[in-house]
């Protein structure tokens, strides 16, 4: 299925990286010879361009689109899920997702690990006084070396996680709905295991990560909460709607866990009135954390990578 002509509709009325600029275009063209690659600004635009298209690069997709769109053979997104795509593969037409989030969320998921355990809120707040506070900040102090580490949804993010935790001597558990092979970073100590096995494997965890998507509505209750250690830290960087808020505030304020980064939330933006604003050891970002000057780069560069191999399959390309 070789593609000639791609139009681009990708822009983003809040976050400047994920605008398309010409140096995109321009790397684009370059890693695909022969390829034409037309930009849109706006959605009449772009609406106006699409019925002589071959490819849409966009962010989302209505799929009414798909009536005014007889030569669309490929829809192509940087997101890695499905949310604001709204048609499915079918015969002809080849929808493929990001796959290059990995070392960016791990990036800020490690982050806001060192975040809790290095004691840096404390250290803030004893700056800000002018205190040297070297006691007080030092009691406080962890580390990340032996931490019993379980990451639900063990694809290429939460692999890119684990990889990247590794190098600290963490214990990594990855929990998959199929059993895979162990990648080549694990040691002796490493292992990856199925939900069934939650109760088990969450009263000996020290770090929860969760990089579940949308589709697994509600799997963290209140009775998995409590059965972590109350040392235990949560990260939610998959879909915010796999926890009930509800049940995580309590968590928090109960002393159940430690403190928790959240990145995703089941209603964005999160409301002023939810309760996560106001519980303590709490780092909320507002669905930013693949966000990066280089997001565009490594999207534009894995989509080129797809398109010359033509390695598009019969399925939907996912994370």
């Amino acid at each position: 299925m070789p593609i000639k002509n791609i139009l681009v509709y990708l822009t983003h009325p809040h976050v400047e990286a994920w605008n398309f600029k010409p140096q995109h275009k321009a790397l684009l063209e370059r890693q695909v010879p022969g390829l034409n690659v037309e930009v849109c600004l706006n959605s009449k635009d772009f609406k106006d361009h699409l019925p002589q298209s071959e490819a849409a690069i966009v962010w989302f997709f209505k799929k009414k689109w798909l009536d005014s769109a007889p030569k669309l053979k490929l829809i192509a997104t940087p997101a890695a899920g499905k949310d604001w795509i709204e048609v499915e593969e079918g015969e002809g037409l080849l929808v493929s997702f990001g796959g290059f989030h990995g070392s960016l969320i791990a990036e800020s998921v490690i982050g806001s690990m060192f975040y809790f355990l290095k004691a840096f809120p404390l250290s803030v707040a004893m700056q800000k006084q002018k205190k040297w506070a070297r006691v007080k900040i030092s009691e406080k102090m962890q580390s990340l070396y032996r931490s019993r580490v379980t990451i639900l949804g063990f694809g290429r993010i939460g692999n890119a996680i684990a990889e990247g935790l590794k190098p600290f001597g963490c214990l990594i558990t990855g929990i998959k709905r199929d059993p895979i092979p162990a990648p080549k970073y694990f040691t002796t100590s490493d292992r990856i295991l199925t939900f069934e096995n939650w109760r088990i494997v969450f009263a000996e965890t020290d770090h929860l990560i969760c990089v579940l998507p949308g589709e697994a509505s509600g799997v963290l209750q209140a009775e998995h909460f409590r059965v972590l250690p109350s040392s235990c830290y949560f990260y939610s960087v998959g879909r915010g709607n796999v926890y009930q808020e509800s049940d995580l505030v309590e968590a928090l304020q109960a002393g159940e866990i430690a403190g928790a980064y959240l990145d995703v939330f089941e209603e964005e933006p999160l409301p002023e009135s939810s309760g996560l604003w106001k519980t303590d050891n709490v780092l909320i970002q507002p669905h930013l954390s693949a966000a990066s000057p280089q997001y565009l780069e490594l999207f534009v560069e894995e989509l080129a990578k797809r398109i010359n191999a033509e390695e598009f399959g019969p399925k939907i390309i996912r994370d």
